[in-house]
């Protein structure tokens, strides 16, 4: 490989980690290719050349997040010694710690991007619907199935609901709390009251609840 090809490959990497950043701080709406040249000290000619269009260079930084959680998603396991319904909550959370606790800068990314209406973002979550269908199918044959009553329908909508959740309501989440929301050991205690909620539920006896709301 010569030194020119070399040097593509590396504006194209910067180009893109530009891009990440910048949409995160902003969105993909106020986000120009100039500004995205100017933070990789790059010509905005290159964008064009390496990308065809701001679209197309949205697409490469959802590629290449897609593939970060692609491969997390692919380390997740269930968590050895424990019961079916919480062995996936405990790797689940473990998974959110290594993806998402130490790099706001990936979460404020997914925010933007997941928020923002239109058609990219409907793909991307699409995407992310149908990475965490095909795990969660693979983990429930290694695991012997999903819980008694899990709905397979929306159980990838419930899980990327806890891995999603907190970090697109960050914002606003953090005021209400005394303690970085990603910190580790604020990871691992959302994380146990996850499993707690997916064992037992929130009510002492649900059936009685929803007999009376039923009967009223």
């Amino acid at each position: 490989m010569d030194g020119v090809a070399q040097g593509d490959l590396t504006g194209r990497a910067r180009l893109r980690r530009a891009a990440l950043e910048l949409f995160a701080e902003r969105g993909f709406e106020a986000t120009s290719t100039r500004a995205v040249a100017a933070r990789a000290g790059l010509s905005p000619a290159l964008v064009t050349r390496h990308f065809g269009s701001r679209d197309g260079l949205r697409a490469a930084v959802d590629a290449d997040v897609l593939e970060r959680i692609r491969t997390a998603l692919s380390e997740l396991e269930p968590a050895p010694g424990e019961p079916r319904p919480q062995a996936l909550m405990v790797s689940l959370g473990e998974v959110s710690a290594r993806l998402f606790g130490a790099d706001p800068v990936l979460r404020g990314y997914l925010r933007h991007a997941l928020a923002e209406d239109g058609e990219a973002s409907a793909g991307l979550f699409g995407r992310l619907l149908r990475g965490a269908g095909a795990e969660l199918e693979r983990l429930s044959r290694r695991a012997g199935g999903l819980a008694d009553g899990a709905d397979e329908e929306w159980a990838p909508f419930q899980m990327l609901c806890l891995i999603l959740g907190p970090l697109l309501l960050e914002p606003v989440m953090q005021p209400n709390l005394d303690r970085p929301m990603f910190d580790p050991e604020v990871l691992a205690a959302r994380s146990a009251a996850n499993q707690r909620l997916l064992a037992r539920g929130l009510l002492a006896h649900p059936e009685r609840a929803l007999g009376g709301q039923e009967g009223g």
